[in-house]
């Protein structure tokens, strides 16, 4: 499943992490929803680094001023 956005994604690992730790489920049922969980937490892991370049702009200029700069990520424009 594609997730667009970091609290959807982290609503799902919340839900996932819940139903391993109960323990009740099949093997096949549990590495299935293991290996999504490690997709999603990678691709909340993304979104934070993302989050803390876009604050690290934001926060400082050359002079240590605090100023504001359009933030691109890798890859893109």
């Amino acid at each position: 499943m594609e997730y667009k956005d970091f609290e959807n994604a982290f609503t799902r690992l919340e839900a996932i992490v819940g139903d391993l730790e109960k323990g009740e489920l099949a093997l096949e049922e549990a590495l299935k929803l293991f290996e999504e969980g490690v997709k999603i937490s990678q691709f909340c892991n993304a979104k934070l680094d993302e989050a803390e370049r876009k604050v690290e702009i934001l926060l400082k200029n050359k002079e240590g001023q605090l100023t504001e700069e359009s933030f691109h990520p890798e890859g893109e424009g």
